[in-house]
């Protein structure tokens, strides 16, 4: 981009009413918040304007007002309008303009604030500011005018991922001397003749990618296959689609690779402390080979904290293998997070790192950071302490084989530890739950379905894991241990990422109320909304039928946890201040926290950077959107597995409940599988059905039939489609008459097809993550 084109954009900022201790006006406040987007505080307003004082309470109401009217919008303690943008965020680059410069669009986006906008992106002079179209960057938002394109200016900070140059698609045969050809997964590309010369042995319907070789005016263009991944039928294959349509990194460079050959392990105990002798204890899914974390407790024998406990959680020391700046340390960034399918694990570090080194086997010497917390007979955590130790774990046990000893089956291995070790960890969850309790973390009940594969890679069943107090038991040390952290490195002033979830929007807030008011229920005033409210409105419906559809809701009511260096606490969690401590093999958001503990509380010379506070909010960015990216590729396998299962079930019925109303239909969740499917509102009956959007429901103009979120029907399969992991319903059951006026503002249903053609199933996985 010239320079010429940015001056004739070049933003003026407005002149706001600023006279020391005069309470400006909503217009100077709007004008404000607009010129610094994300930036613009209560105490960056009232510092701005002179507010001091009194004044400050009436500055407050203001912009309680303005956010109710839905004029401004509250994130990360910083004052928004809708729809505007953060000061650095991660983008799509998706195409150029006009003027051949790049366009891009925000990776994270609420679809409920309509489409994303477009970002003109200017690009630096070197090769890490240097993306391309369909490449991911970081980049920063600058205060120049977009132009008729775009409605933003932002330059790279850095270019995340490069687009892989390989197409991903379906070997395809034809007969007689025709080329074979590539279905590509993605329905926007053109088929692609493949060049027969070298079909790395592949089959009709096996998955491969290919590179274009050769392309024309006329014609498909033509390709060659660079890997073949196997039969579409395998579960390798489908979470391959995921991989590569989602651009996450599965190889290790060779820098990385060997760095973790030479790595070595931890065989004296140096300057760090002996707790060996403490019997922790691993506590997991049965197939986990990386074990972040061990766990133990003891009652608390000071005469001042009578039935007070001790509580030790030891996490692997990943920071002294993974040091700032290595190869490692930059791949682990970019990765952000391990990724989970059914069949395997995209490691954040090295199998050698992650599943040996640093993994807290049984029975085996391994460095760890330890904290040791004391809570008093409340649950109330009184002090805490941290450690870098050397341990050995006792014993590696699952979640079903702890709570079935506790509960009075033990094996031959948990039968030695229940008196000495399990049962004691079980009496100090006793004492820690009743602060949670008293805390009141929002407690929604949405079962999550998982995926069992045969040894084929073929799936076998879906099941919904029992939810046992072993989990609760883990999930609540960790939380703890999270907490612990956040407090050290906030009273050390350390340099810090945050795990944050933020308050519902007014936007949201205001949606649920209208959904609550269908079933004569009422959400209190926004005003001081806390996390017990909610857990009120879910009680109310606790064993009723409408107890999984009100969970649904308030989820999609909520906001979305990300990392930042700015606090504003963990709403969900109701806590202050939290972050991430307990999983450094497979987040790198925790490998920050404990290199921040280990500079901040003088434990080694391998803690944080130099430098490292002014990039946090860009590694913030990064590794959230990593997040994001992980989510979506979980869900999209599982969703394929389950439409590639059912794809022989065609014509079969299945009960099912509605999980989503839109113009367009309605998505059914399977009742036995937690499939979800589409069904287009065209092929409902005989009546036209409107869209109520307060209500979640489709309503019948002539006959009031009613179709709402969270009714049972019975459906029929009439088309599976694996590839995209779609599944389409005919739906059988009768609506209910609502017996109600329908709104005339109501907009029409749009008859045929929902746009695409199908809608994408989908089903939950956990993924073993147990900190919120």
């Amino acid at each position: 981009m010239s320079a010429k084109r940015i001056n004739t954009r070049k933003h003026t900022k407005r002149k706001h009413a600023k006279v020391p201790g005069e309470t400006p006006s909503r217009e100077d406040i709007l004008a404000f918040v607009a010129d610094n987007p994300g930036r613009a505080g209560k105490r960056e307003i009232a510092r701005h304007f002179g507010i001091i004082g009194g004044a400050r309470i009436h500055l407050k109401k203001m912009l309680k007002d303005l956010s109710e009217e839905g004029l401004i919008e509250k994130r990360n303690k910083r004052m928004i309008r809708p729809g505007d943008l953060p000061p650095v965020f991660v983008a799509n680059l998706i195409g150029r303009d006009s003027d051949g410069d790049l366009l891009g669009v925000p990776v994270d986006w609420d679809e409920d604030a309509g489409d994303p906008p477009r970002i003109l992106v200017l690009t630096g002079k070197t090769k890490a500011t240097q993306p391309g179209v369909g490449d991911r960057a970081l980049i920063r938002l600058t205060e120049a005018e977009a132009g008729p394109e775009a409605s933003h200016i932002a330059r790279v900070i850095k270019v995340l991922e490069k687009k892989q140059g390989a197409v991903l698609g379906i070997f395809r045969k034809r007969d007689g001397d025709r080329l074979p050809y590539l279905e590509p997964i993605d329905r926007k590309q053109r088929e692609l003749d493949v060049d027969p010369s070298d079909l790395k042995e592949a089959d009709d319907g096996d998955l491969v990618s290919v590179q274009v070789t050769r392309s024309g005016r006329f014609g498909n263009p033509r390709a060659s296959i660079i890997e073949r991944f196997g039969s579409m039928n395998s579960e390798k294959a489908v979470s391959e689609i995921a991989l590569q349509s989602h651009g996450i990194p599965h190889v290790f460079p060779a820098a990385v690779e060997a760095q973790a050959e030479e790595a070595k392990p931890v065989e004296t105990l140096g300057k760090r402390e002996d707790w060996r002798r403490i019997p922790l204890i691993t506590i997991d899914p049965p197939d986990a080979k990386d074990h972040d974390d061990a766990v133990f407790a003891e009652p608390d024998v000071s005469p001042e904290n009578h039935g007070g406990q001790i509580v030790y959680v030891a996490i692997a020391d990943v920071a002294y293998y993974v040091t700032p700046g290595s190869p490692m340390d930059r791949e682990a960034n970019i990765r952000g997070n391990s990724v989970y399918f059914p069949d395997r694990v995209i490691p954040m570090l090295p199998e050698r790192i992650s599943n040996q080194l640093c993994s807290l086997r049984e029975l085996e010497d391994k460095p760890a950071l330890g904290v040791r917390m004391v809570f008093d007979k409340t649950g109330r955590k009184i002090s805490h302490t941290f450690h870098r130790v050397l341990m050995r774990s006792a014993a590696k046990l699952s979640y079903h084989q702890a709570q079935k000893a506790i509960d009075g089956l033990p094996d031959d291995k948990t039968g030695t530890l229940l008196e000495g070790v399990l049962q004691p960890i079980w009496d100090a969850y006793a004492v820690v739950k009743k602060g949670r309790d008293a805390r009141e973390p929002l407690e929604l009940d949405l079962p999550e379905r998982k995926i069992k594969l045969k040894d084929d890679g073929t799936v076998d069943h879906v099941f919904v894991p029992e939810r046992l107090d072993a989990h609760k038991l883990i999930e609540e040390f960790m939380i703890q241990a999270n907490v612990a952290a956040a407090e050290t490195l906030e009273k050390k002033k350390s340099p810090l990422l945050y795990r944050v979830h933020d308050a519902s929007t007014p936007e949201k807030l205001e949606s649920l109320k209208d959904f609550l008011s269908t079933l004569n229920m009422k959400l209190p005033s926004s005003g001081g909304l806390r996390p017990s409210v909610f857990n009120g409105i879910l009680a109310k419906v606790k064993d009723s039928p409408q107890a999984n559809l009100v969970n649904e809701v308030v989820l999609r009511s909520q906001a979305q946890a990300e990392y930042a260096p700015q606090n504003i606490g963990h709403f969900g969690l109701n806590l202050r201040r939290y972050a991430h401590f307990t999983s450094p093999i497979r987040r790198y958001a925790d490998l920050i926290v404990h290199r921040g503990l280990i500079s901040a509380l003088g434990l080694g010379k391998d803690g944080l950077p130099e430098g490292i506070e002014s990039k946090l909010e860009a590694i913030g960015a990064e590794i959230s959107a990593a997040e994001r990216r992980a989510m979506l590729a979980e869900r999209d396998t599982i969703d394929r597995l389950i439409a590639l299962w059912m794809s022989d079930q065609i014509g079969a019925t299945f009960q099912g409940r509605i999980a989503g109303v839109v113009k367009s239909g309605m998505f059914i969740r399977l009742q036995d599988t937690g499939a979800d499917g589409f069904v287009p509102a065209s092929t409902i009956g005989l009546d036209y059905y409107r869209y109520d959007e307060g209500s979640h429901a489709l309503i019948g103009d002539k006959t009031g039939e009613t179709y709402q979120l969270g009714d049972q029907v019975e459906v029929k399969l009439v088309e599976a489609a694996p590839f995209a992991g779609a599944l389409t319903f005919e739906l059988l059951s009768h609506g209910r008459i609502a017996g109600k006026k329908i709104r005339k503002t109501a907009p029409k249903v749009r008859r045929g097809p929902p746009k695409g053609g199908r809608s994408k199933t989908s089903t939950r996985n956990t993924s073993r993550r147990r900190s919120k």
